[in-house]
């Protein structure tokens, strides 16, 4: 099940990464678009637009659907639940880390600015007794 859930994972991430699919998908959003549809703000041909979206199917992120020799493209959001999954964990990670900067920040200001005015703080008085 693990391995599975890597192989969906990697395949979700390759397929986002190229701008070209991740805007398909914008697109998709909105609504069933035809190969052509997709293709034409980029000046494709519908070759490779259409290997553009065959990676998008490999990622479970589209279905096609063939309608005598038209191709309708429609999203399917499932897979990038995973994805988001995996990019949760390491924004929780992430958020932790930068409050604790933040934090320890916030008190190097203050100690700088109660020395400045004047005040010692305790950093300074053990300082001045060494």
């Amino acid at each position: 099940m693990v391995e599975l859930r890597t192989h969906q994972i990697d395949t979700v991430f390759h397929a986002l990464s190229d701008a070209t699919r991740r805007q398909m998908l914008r697109e998709l959003a909105n609504g069933e678009r035809t190969v052509g549809q997709l293709a034409e703000p980029y000046a494709m041909s519908l070759a490779a637009a259409s290997k553009h979206i065959k990676v998008l199917e490999n990622a479970g992120l589209v279905r096609r659907e063939i309608q005598g020799r038209t191709h309708l493209c429609r999203l399917d959001p499932g897979p990038l639940a995973t994805a988001h999954e995996w990019i949760a964990f390491y924004e929780r990670f992430w958020t932790g880390r930068l409050d604790a900067l933040e934090r320890l920040l916030k008190e190097d200001d203050a100690r700088k600015a109660g020395t400045k005015n004047g005040e010692k703080t305790a950093d300074t008085r053990t300082e001045d007794k060494a």
